[in-house]
């Protein structure tokens, strides 16, 4: 392991990795190992991503595990989101930049609870990233939808189960 991590040694350890781990960095160079994706969690994002295409997102506008660049004062992180949506398809790259971001969602996993709800609220709002969606995994599989507010942080817009979510239209909730 180098002593300093960088964006290109994160994406060689996902593309090395057989087993499914997902790395990550924050800004100021904290790497992250998560697990494989259970079942539950996989279907919680296919779910996300069928409701945003059947209203009619490009799917290449949707995008499952898309690694995004995080700066910060320190340096560059990456993140890779559950899911984002992007108002124009990124530019091919492992790392894309957060400009055209509409929003990211994660789905909380065992284990992520303090990053999906503490460190990624503070790094995506830091980043400008207009809207970040929280999938709980309790009974209900509730989903927090945070926006950015005027003052540069997230402020929980609704909560609501799942199933209510995509019983509604993604324009009722994104810009």
């Amino acid at each position: 392991m180098p002593a300093v991590v960088t964006l290109d040694d994160v994406a060689a350890m996902n593309a090395a990795d057989s087993n499914g781990h997902r790395y990550e960095t924050s800004p100021e160079g904290v790497l992250s190992v998560t697990p494989p994706s259970d079942s539950e969690h996989t279907m919680i994002a296919s779910r996300l991503f069928a409701w945003l295409i059947m209203a009619g997102w490009p799917a290449e506008q949707v995008l499952q595990a898309a690694g995004v660049r995080i700066s910060g004062p320190d340096g560059d992180g990456g993140r890779i989101p559950d899911l984002s949506v992007w108002r124009k398809p990124p530019i091919r790259s492992v790392w894309a930049a957060v400009a055209d971001i509409v929003l990211v969602v994660e789905i909380v996993s065992p284990g992520s609870e303090a990053m999906d709800s503490v460190t990624k609220v503070r790094e995506y709002a830091s980043a400008g990233i207009p809207q970040y969606w929280v999938v709980d995994r309790d009974s209900a599989q509730t989903v927090t939808l945070h926006r950015l507010s005027g003052s540069g942080a997230y402020e929980a817009q609704a909560r609501m189960p799942l199933a209510w979510l995509l019983q509604t239209v993604p324009a009722d909730h994104l810009d």
